[in-house]
């Protein structure tokens, strides 16, 4: 991949009816923004909040964006991940054929993420 195609990280998370529940998602996005200025940074959701992921994706190819890296915001790997995301993910790569998009693990598979959580909990636990 060359530096001159464009590149962009979508954060995919199930969504919620309370518009709150994204706020830890944006905090990430912001994030990431900061530390990768030269990649698109979105959000996107499975279910009841905007946008979806294939409207993001959609969104994203009309800009230009050749590569496109799916970050699944998940901590158990349930059905959604299991069954709808890889349908999600083989409908777009149907629609888009030119475009390299792939999925990371959910995040909760990620034994940083649990080594980060304990950390703070013995940190936290220590002050108590």
């Amino acid at each position: 991949m060359s530096s001159h195609e464009k590149r962009a990280i979508v954060l995919f998370g199930h969504g919620a009816r309370d518009p709150q529940w994204a706020e830890p998602m944006k905090r990430l996005q912001s994030i990431l923004i900061g530390q990768l200025p030269t990649v698109q940074v979105e959000l996107a959701f499975l279910e009841l909040m905007a946008p979806s992921l294939p409207d993001t994706v959609d969104c994203m190819v009309q800009g230009g964006v050749q590569h496109i890296q799916v970050v699944p915001i998940f901590f158990g790997r349930g059905g959604h991940l299991k069954n709808d995301f890889p349908v999600i993910m083989a409908e777009m790569k149907q629609k888009h054929p030119g475009l390299d998009i792939q999925a990371t693990s959910a995040v909760g598979q990620w034994d940083a993420v649990w080594q980060a959580i304990a950390l703070e909990i013995v940190e936290l636990s220590a002050k108590g």
